[in-house]
């Protein structure tokens, strides 16, 4: 009987713990934890949300007479664990450390179903023959495995399971969690009958491109009932990709070259054409293409731009957004008429299924807040979707199944997003599907039945600096590993850092004083030491505002706001002598707004503020350490401008493709990456003469080793640092049959 029944596992996010061979899994594959970390996080598992104290864990894994150093020993077993699963102490997603007391695991934890022996019968008593409600639980994502349609016959059976293996080493976690579980299912106060939606993981290779609002590129799914349609990342370069529901197998789809960075707006309701917005340069006006669904070749859409498109339900014509208006293209007579104007940007244009109702997302890009609308099919009528939810959260992202008796969208906070669901007509309360701790985002309906299609983002990334040496990129680990955008201060005695989290760090070189600096509530995107390293000054925003400058003390104190304005201000770096900043302001992408673009000088002292002469439609300044030189890029990113302090006047330095300038220390050369070349380099150009020198590019990383890659900084020898993405996202499908109260 023994060696019939399948194993005993818990899961959480994408792991899988084994609870019988002491294995972990992550999305099926094994991870590497030695025996006594496990143990230690199945004690943290078993109590999920609760404080383990450090003395309970000493007592139930060492033993009380134990005579190791068990500070050690515990310390050490939690960094493996944190390191199997991706987390880190200062932004745990599924250990969190209580200074003094212990620890808490914080991820969600669920029973997959597989955890369940097929030879088990046998059916505990009810505890009541009366009607049991139902309640649909938010989907957590285990591996992609699907749920049993007898929930609760699974459960006791998974209960007779681990009764059965008493002699499992970590058994007593399983019992503790399957305890819980059955008491609250059968002696809950309101005895609901729990339901778990039916998912399924579609790709593995986690190369599905995700969005990032912040540049409004929002996540974009279309299907035609058989195939996904979607972009992915492939050694650093867009594809479009045909992706099969069954297998998640993904075809390229072959369009022409002039069709760059391509991105889904819409299928044709026939499903025989794609609509398609290209990515020639940062701009966020852009081309549209029609693309058939076997690829091999592209049509533009005559004498339009726009930030996103849909088909209108005729199938004939083109919705499609640009600036804070809709406009309808008629293909057959290349005539463009408006249809509404909006209090914002729109995106993810979505048509209910009778043609009547148009749904979409406002973007404003000052605040980078966004929101659902909807309009009527006469262009009238717009109103907000969700005024007055008690949800505090940005929702975006909408669609409805496919005979519109629900609507799916995604809500985030902070950095979380996870996809909710209403009636298709817009009434009762949204209710969650998902819980994290994946974002999820991007549904797409199936074109029948109640079934969706979504993209969980998983970011698995590194730090890694280049060895000029080996010609190749070694990871950098310890405390820099979280770190987006870094800076050494000019001494070479301390490092400055915005994390992934967008919250702003310094520490000795060593690692050694690692301090805060900024509050949660301000997203730092990058940061520029003073010459005299006492503070530092940065980009940053708070929630719903838009990018400003600010300062702060090296220790942590005063911060500050530089400029009281309401406009994106960004890019700051520092005069030679520390008295002023120079800064620019950011490209569409990054903040939409009215006014040009130009670069400007803060004197910190007075707080005056002088425009540079000539810095029209440039952005991104750096000042060089000695003063002599403002370098900044042009905001189609193709040449790289360089400004004499001296002599007043502009030149151009060179041209290609530029993204994140930084000056080496002695002043001679600029580092910057060719992000618009399909090879990616990042390169050094000379002050002196403009030569270019390539200094490396993907073909310098292990073969197949990452997707993309971008350049967060360089070390005090002056090598690149970058981050390098080995996986963005995966497709899943899930199941969202209404509830009754949603009729």
């Amino acid at each position: 009987m023994m060696n019939n029944l399948l194993q005993a596992r818990i899961a959480f996010g994408l792991f899988e713990a084994d609870l019988t061979s002491g294995e972990l899994h992550k999305a099926g594959f094994r991870v590497k934890l030695q025996s006594q970390p496990f143990r230690v996080l199945m004690a943290l598992v078993e109590r999920p949300g609760e404080v383990v104290t450090r003395e309970e864990l000493q007592l139930r894994l060492w033993g009380k007479d134990t005579v190791v150093d068990f500070d050690h020993s515990l310390g050490t077993a939690i960094n493996k664990i944190r390191e199997a699963l991706g987390d880190s102490a200062e932004n745990p997603r599924f250990v969190e450390t209580l200074a003094k007391r212990g620890y808490r695991f914080i991820a969600p934890v669920t029973l997959p179903p597989a955890f369940i022996s097929p030879e088990t019968t046998e059916v505990l008593p009810a505890a009541s023959a009366e009607p049991t409600p139902v309640k649909v639980l938010p989907f957590h994502p285990a591996n992609a495995l699907e749920a049993s349609s007898t929930p609760e016959k699974n459960l006791i059976a998974s209960g007779q399971v681990l009764a059965r293996r008493l002699q499992t080493p970590y058994l007593f976690a399983g019992i503790a969690l399957v305890v819980v579980v059955i008491g609250a299912f059968f002696f809950g106060t309101q005895r609901e009958r729990v339901l778990v939606p039916k998912i399924r993981q579609i790709t593995h290779d986690g190369h599905i491109l995700s969005g990032f609002r912040a540049m409004e590129a929002f996540p974009a799914v279309v299907t035609d009932g058989v195939h996904l349609f979607t972009s992915d990342v492939q050694e650093g370069k867009v594809e479009l990709v045909q992706v099969s529901t069954v297998s998640g197998e993904a075809k390229p789809l072959g369009i022409p070259d002039e069709v760059m960075g391509p991105s889904v707006g819409d299928i044709s309701p026939d499903g025989s054409k794609l609509l398609i917005r290209s990515h020639l340069s940062n701009e966020s006006e852009q081309p549209l293409w029609m693309v058939p669904v076997g690829g091999g070749s592209a049509q533009r859409v005559p004498n339009v731009l726009a930030h996103d498109a849909t088909w209108m339900p005729n199938g004939e014509d083109v919705l499609f957004a640009a600036e804070e208006k809709l406009f309808v293209a008629h293909l057959k007579d290349r005539s463009i008429e408006e249809m509404a104007r909006l209090p914002g940007r729109a995106f993810w244009l979505r048509w209910s299924s009778d043609g009547k109702r148009l749904r979409f997302t406002i973007f404003d890009p000052i605040t980078h807040r966004q929101a659902l609308w909807q309009l009527d099919a006469d262009g009238t009528k717009p109103k907000p979707l969700l005024q007055g939810w008690k949800e505090d959260a940005d929702s975006c992202c909408g669609v409805w199944t496919a005979d519109d008796s629900s609507f799916i969208f995604q809500a985030m906070h902070g950095n979380e997003s996870d996809l909710w669901r209403m009636g298709g007509h817009g009434v009762g309360t949204p209710e969650r599907l998902t819980d994290g701790p994946m974002i999820f985002q991007g549904a797409v309906a199936a074109r029948t039945g109640t079934r969706i299609f979504f993209t969980g983002v998983d970011v698995q990334s590194d730090v890694e600096a280049y060895r000029p040496q080996s010609k190749d990129f070694a990871p950098i680990q310890g405390f820099l590993r979280d770190s987006n955008r870094l800076e050494f201060s000019r001494n070479k005695q301390w490092v400055a850092w915005a994390d992934t989290n967008g919250r702003l760090w310094r520490a000795r070189v060593d690692g050694s004083e690692k301090l805060q600096l900024t509050p949660d509530t301000i997203e730092v995107f990058l940061v520029r030491w003073a010459p005299d390293g006492n503070q530092l000054a940065l980009m940053g925003r708070e929630t719903g505002k838009a990018w400003q400058i600010y300062l702060v003390k090296a220790d942590g104190s005063a911060l500050e706001r530089v400029l009281q304005e309401s406009r994106n201000a960004g890019d700051p770096t520092w005069s030679a002598d520390g008295k002023s900043l120079v800064f620019g302001r950011v490209p569409d992408l990054m903040g939409k707004e009215e006014g040009t673009r130009m670069l400007q000088i803060v004197d910190l002292q007075t707080h005056a503020v002088q425009t540079l002469p000539g810095s029209e439609n440039l952005f991104s300044p750096r000042w060089s350490p000695d003063g002599r030189h403002i370098a900044a890029i042009s905001l189609d990113q193709q040449r790289l401008m360089l400004y004499d302090t001296a002599t007043k006047q502009w030149r151009q330095l060179a041209s290609g493709s530029f993204a994140d300038p930084v000056w080496t220390s002695d002043s001679q050369a600029i580092i910057t990456h060719g992000f618009m070349d399909s090879r990616q380099p990042i390169v050094r150009v000379a002050v002196q003469d403009g030569h270019v020198e390539e200094i490396a590019t993907l073909g310098n990383f292990h073969a197949g080793s990452i997707m993309d890659f971008f350049f967060c900084g360089l070390t005090p020898d002056n090598l690149a640092v970058v981050r390098a993405q080995r996986a963005t996202g995966n497709l899943y499908s899930l199941d969202t049959a209404p509830h009754e109260s949603w009729q």
